[in-house]
């Protein structure tokens, strides 16, 4: 069967390989891209070319829920397109089932089915993190775009509040779960910032230290989900909100595209 040169030039693309072997292996195929990669990779000139320097903005999340254990996987691309592809839809949903399972690890990076992807897509494509969490009450919420997931796991209080709580750490990303634990590196860069604008603005010496240890805890809280404003209610902080409930929050996990 003879094959076009965009034919040629796609599957060239796809998977690093010369065209002269990429125009036999598409005529061994009659045309078919999906058996001519397979062809390839089986006689071992199919590889996936380096494309770990493109970057990875689109992607799509995935989480997995039962019986006291949730899953949570990121896998990113370069293109709204990739990420949209029911190819890359079901390939999201089998990692989480297999994380959910026990046949793949969170700290996994190296697996076959992500470089399939790559080959097929022709872009980097990236597990972006994944995440086995287990407990009594677990909350999960994942965005209507599927660009963004949260787990809250909680002691006391019901799933609901965890839900509840899940959803604002969505909205809000939180970089912890207390103030104290904001790392120390994002602080002093802030204060690099504070000091020029306070000395840019003319401030007194002996009231800067002031207005700096203000500045601090405030960047603290912000960034802090126990001392953040409830979105849906922002009289009550979260630490309020757990505090009614009789509940703490024992983990948060978030990945986000």
């Amino acid at each position: 069967m003879a094959v076009t040169l965009d034919q040629i030039k796609e599957l060239r693309e796809m998977t690093g390989v010369s065209m002269m072997a990429c125009k036999k292996a598409l005529e061994e195929t009659s045309g078919d891209l999906d058996k001519a990669i397979d062809l390839l990779r089986k006689k071992g000139e199919a590889k996936a070319v380096d494309r770990a320097a493109r970057e990875t903005h689109q992607g799509i999340v995935a989480v997995k829920a039962g019986a006291g254990k949730v899953v949570m996987v990121k896998l990113a691309c370069e293109t709204d397109f990739v990420s949209r592809g029911d190819d890359f839809v079901a390939l999201v949903n089998g990692l989480a089932e297999k994380l959910f399972n026990g046949e793949i690890s969170e700290n996994d990076t190296d697996l076959q089915e992500v470089k399939d992807s790559q080959l097929k897509t022709g872009e980097n494509v990236q597990i972006g993190g994944m995440k086995v969490v287990e407990g009594d009450v677990i909350g999960t919420y994942v965005h209507s775009n599927n660009k963004i997931g949260v787990i809250v796991s909680l002691k006391g209080g019901s799933e609901e509040l965890a839900k509840e709580i899940a959803m604002h750490a969505a909205a809000t990303n939180p970089s912890c779960i207390s103030p104290n634990e904001v790392a120390q590196e994002s602080v002093d860069k802030e204060k690099e910032i504070w000091k020029e604008q306070l000395a840019q603005e003319g401030k007194p010496a002996e009231i800067v230290e002031k207005i700096m240890i203000g500045k601090e805890k405030k960047f603290r809280e912000e960034n802090a989900l126990l001392k953040q404003q409830f979105v849906k209610n922002p009289e009550k902080t979260i630490e309020q909100l757990l505090s009614e409930a009789g509940a703490e929050i024992e983990s948060f996990y978030r990945l986000a595209i």
